[in-house]
């Protein structure tokens, strides 16, 4: 009997995620999550859009800051709900940073909703994230749900059909893609944890108040 419980879609642990992207295995996830497993892909191409930088703010900001972050972390959802508004606002839109969202999955559950993130149209996908770390409770974290089917409902209010969901679920090359990423991030910036952010070249980990952010945003003028 397939076990559809919250925990049965994050029993990949952090170990077994890095594993699989340093393999080219991340097709493994798929049946482990009770999900349907297609015969292994090519890679995705450089130019997919899909793999494409995910930013808030202008290109030419002088200060751009890194955010690596898992969609079913605590600590990445505490800081969207309580720093990143005032962010946004005072240091992003005011011209004074640009964020650049890096995904880092912990889990598999993690890895399906960055993928469905990265297959809305880019304009979306900012609020599209801080909607789903805003709600871990509905979707990631209610054991009298399907996490599969709550995750749906989030992308059903994006605009994302039932048809095109399943497909993206199914998308091992994407998967693939979004684990390689998550690796380099590993061994470029030493993130082993989220959120982390990365000021100029200086990673910072943990979940932080706007004060804190903000200084460490000035010191890298």
């Amino acid at each position: 009997m397939r076990n559809n419980s919250p925990e049965a879609a994050r029993m990949i642990d952090r170990r077994s995620l890095l594993t699989l992207a340093a393999t080219g295995a991340a097709g493994l996830l798929l049946p482990r999550l009770g999900w349907a497993q297609a015969a292994a892909p090519a890679p995705l191409a450089e130019d997919d859009p899909r793999l494409a930088e995910r930013s808030a703010g202008p290109a030419d900001a002088p200060v751009t800051v890194l955010e690596y972050f898992s969609l079913t972390c605590g600590h990445c959802a505490a800081f969207h709900r309580e720093t990143w508004p005032r962010v946004k606002t005072e240091l992003v839109q005011a011209g004074r940073m640009r964020m650049v969202f890096r995904d880092f999955p912990l889990d598999g559950l993690a890895l399906a909703a960055a993928a469905v993130a990265r297959s809305l149209p880019a304009p979306q996908y900012e609020p599209f994230i801080s909607a789903l770390l805003g709600s871990q409770d509905r979707w990631a974290f209610n054991r009298n749900a399907d996490p599969r089917e709550e995750l749906y409902k989030m992308a059903a209010l994006a605009g994302m059909s039932r048809a095109r969901y399943d497909e993206v679920l199914a998308d091992q090359a994407l998967q693939r893609a979004i684990l390689a990423a998550r690796v380099k991030g590993q061994q470029e910036h030493n993130v082993t944890s989220t959120p982390t952010f990365v000021f100029g070249r200086r990673a910072v980990p943990g979940n932080m108040a706007f004060g804190r952010f903000a200084a460490l945003v000035a010191e890298t003028r």
